[in-house]
């Protein structure tokens, strides 16, 4: 790795970078040491990106910081049409297995007390894709070393991904670059605070939520509070569509599915005693099964008409696909559950908690069996419980070294199964 970025003296790693865990099997190819020479480096890029974020859809300078590493290590990365991602291929051979990180960072302010805290106003990596993109491009670098010795038994395409957390999202601008293009197997970890550094959540089946937004706006005659009946009383109304729609929508749909509907922002007029002419409601809608997610959109439009019908006030729906649910599939979980207990050790690798979050992953599952995994970055000792999309969320940085480890082992095994 021939990166220019370095740590200097008064930014210590936060923790020592990690060497070969107890009980784990070596890279090939003498990659422990190559790995342990470049924490420093790796951790150096990981805190460079998380000093200068860039929102979804903007992520030139990430961008180019990758395909830059990529090629000093005598890669040929191509950039995304728009220039705010990048395909890199890495051996030659028929066989493809895709890894996929995540670029973009969040709209929100960096509140910690770092030397690598954000630089842009009111954007930060509240996600941990800084250290995704960090280990996507370390475990690339890595396989990039066997490459060159023909010691790598397939083609491994990295993708690093513009606007996960954004709709619409960035997977199928990435597909339709061609990201896919002959990949028979597709992985990708995520940074999960609550999981200690140094171990891994697997889970076949359901791994996280669809998520799509809901809409509501409803209009009527308005008028004085003091003579309601002469209205439609639309703030009535409204509340109608927050307490029993959702309450109706589990009554309509197999509970085993895993529905939920939840408002986040109402709002209706501004005067006590007046009733408004025009209000509005909305809400996300999560989903953990397939064949549900796609019944879900008419159903809730219909109940939402049921519930306003009896009110007097018209009611516009506008129902907003955002990304389906993450559903790992079986053989590609076993390859990544085996690969992380070589890489770790069978002890380090736990079962992983179903999420109602939403991960654009979905997309490239849709299209070739994969698998996601969350990868531990808890911080020992700390007082503060970190959760993802929190201003003052950072990681425990030996999570990059573990996770590249991990990635490492994953290419190389499902490169070497006959299961896709």
């Amino acid at each position: 790795m021939t990166s220019a970025l370095s740590l200097p003296p008064s930014s210590p790693l936060t923790s020592s970078w990690p060497g070969t865990p107890p009980g784990a099997d070596p890279l090939p190819g003498q990659l422990d040491r190559w790995l342990a020479a470049r924490g420093a480096e790796l951790v150096a890029v990981r805190r460079h990106i998380h000093a200068h974020p860039e929102l979804s859809g903007q992520e030139f300078e990430t961008a180019a910081l990758v395909a830059r590493e990529l090629k000093a290590a005598g890669l040929e990365p191509r950039m995304l049409p728009k220039g705010n991602g990048v395909i890199c291929d890495i051996g030659h051979g028929d066989r493809v297995i895709a890894l996929r990180a995540d670029l973009d960072a969040l709209p929100l302010p960096d509140t910690k007390d770092v030397p690598y805290r954000s630089t842009v106003e009111n954007v930060t990596h509240a996600c941990g894709h800084d250290v995704h993109t960090t280990v996507l491009l370390g475990a690339g670098l890595a396989l990039a070393q066997l490459a060159e010795r023909d010691e790598l038994p397939g083609r491994v395409r990295l993708l690093f991904q513009p606007a996960e957390e954004h709709m619409p999202s960035g997977a199928p601008e990435v597909i339709a670059a061609g990201g896919l293009k002959d990949v028979s197997g597709i992985f990708a970890l995520h940074c999960y605070p609550q999981l200690p550094v140094g171990l891994v959540g697997v889970r076949s089946g359901p791994f996280t939520a669809a998520a799509d937004k809901v809409e509501v706006t409803l209009t009527g005659r308005g008028g004085h509070t003091a003579r309601p009946h002469l209205t439609a009383d639309l703030v009535h109304a409204l509340g109608r569509v927050v307490v029993d729609v959702p309450s109706l929508l589990d009554r309509r749909v197999d509970p085993r599915a895993g529905v939920s509907m939840v408002f986040g922002a109402v709002r209706a007029g501004e005067a006590a005693n007046a009733i408004p002419i025009e209000g509005y409601a909305r809400a996300t809608v999560r989903v953990l099964n397939r064949d549900a997610w796609r019944e879900v959109p008419e159903l809730i439009t219909q109940l939402i008409h049921d519930v306003v019908a009896g009110t007097g006030a018209e009611a516009h729906v506008k129902y907003t696909r955002g990304v389906p649910p993450v559903v790992n599939d079986r053989l590609a979980t076993a390859v990544i559950a085996g690969a992380a207990g070589a890489a770790l050790g069978p002890e380090r690798v736990v079962e992983a908690e179903i999420s109602m979050g939403g991960e654009d992953f979905a997309f490239y599952l849709e299209q070739v069996p994969g698998a996601m995994i969350r990868l531990g970055c808890g911080i020992p000792g700390s007082d503060v419980k970190f959760d993802i999309h929190q201003s003052a969320f950072d990681v425990d940085e030996r999570s990059i070294g573990y996770g590249v480890r991990v990635m490492v082992h994953t290419a190389l095994a499902a490169l070497s199964a006959g299961a896709f």
